[in-house]
């Protein structure tokens, strides 16, 4: 078995306005996405998946390719709107592909042992990668997957609202239910709100959110084809609608196949949805290097 991290770097980044994946943000020109696979090769993944749009293929593995070399195997999946649609016709409006389950999608013929799932704009640190690896060795199956849990006001900007996926746990740390929010912020009152359907919602500080980090069974690629089928014919004809993992794991638990654990983390979380949060991502990556946590150089020093 060879737990696999499989890593969506297919967005286009719209509100941040460039390919932040391959912006630099470490001390010696590291983008965030290479503090996730430097943690995740110490934690002992030993294959990594890139999900990329095909017209950006040749620059980005010019990036990666060099540091990676010899240290893990990769691999890349170009996500295309044309992707499992078998035969459904998507509306004229529609510029880009389906969403992050969809993403998760397009690896399906790449990726055959347990694997975990993550933004390549985020951040998520050591622990979370300990405790995925350790969770996708031992305890992985087709009926228990899992997400690691990050609390909700660990992960607002300071610039604008951001989307998750809001978790209702159960005394077992399992996950009830899972709903992507989107329009998040804390208001003038302090208070942690959503918008929906022009109207407002309160949400508590320590709500358990989903930062797409998620750990699966590799039987899940048949469940997210049958689901995405019908997502199609529901909502297809849409052209903004979008496919999210959470809604997968909310219809998992639903049709009873199956418990997805929430994996609390020590590790803090962060990440650049507007581009006035980049300075403080520099920041945050130059204190944990000076703390120790990471070396100036992650590739020159591994």
């Amino acid at each position: 078995m060879k737990p696999t991290l499989l890593i969506l770097a297919a967005g286009m980044a719209s509100r941040y306005g460039s390919m932040k994946q391959v912006q630099s943000f470490g001390p010696s020109g590291e983008t965030i996405m290479d503090y996730s696979i430097y943690d995740a090769i110490r934690s002992g993944f030993k294959k990594i998946v890139f999900v990329i749009r095909k017209d950006f293929a040749e620059n980005f593995k010019q990036i990666f390719e060099p540091k990676l070399k010899n240290r893990v195997e990769t691999a890349y999946v170009y996500q295309e709107m044309t992707d499992y649609l078998d035969g459904y016709q998507a509306p004229a409006g529609r510029t880009k592909p389906w969403g992050t389950a969809h993403a998760v999608l397009c690896a399906k013929k790449t990726i055959e042992d347990p694997f975990a799932v993550i933004n390549a704009d985020d951040f998520y640190g050591r622990d979370a990668f300990e405790k995925a690896h350790g969770f996708l060795s031992g305890s992985v199956n087709p009926s228990c997957y899992s997400i690691i849990g990050y609390d909700l006001a660990k992960t607002l900007s300071e610039n604008g609202s951001v989307s998750r996926g809001v978790c209702e746990v159960d005394r077992n740390n399992n996950l009830v239910s899972i709903h992507e929010r989107t329009k998040i912020y804390r208001n003038k009152e302090g208070k942690i709100t959503y918008e929906e359907d022009g109207s407002t919602f309160v949400v508590p500080d320590d709500a358990k959110v989903s930062m797409n980090f998620w750990c699966f069974d590799p039987s899940v690629f048949g469940f997210i084809e049958k689901i995405f089928a019908e997502f199609l014919s529901e909502r297809g004809q849409d052209p903004k609608a979008e496919f999210f993992i959470p809604i997968i794991g909310d219809r998992f638990i639903r049709e009873g196949k199956g418990q997805i654990k929430i994996i609390p983390t020590a590790s803090s979380w962060f990440g650049v949805t507007y581009k006035e949060d980049a300075p403080g991502v520099r920041e945050s990556l130059n204190g944990l290097v000076a703390a120790g946590a990471y070396p100036d150089s992650l590739y020159g020093n591994q």
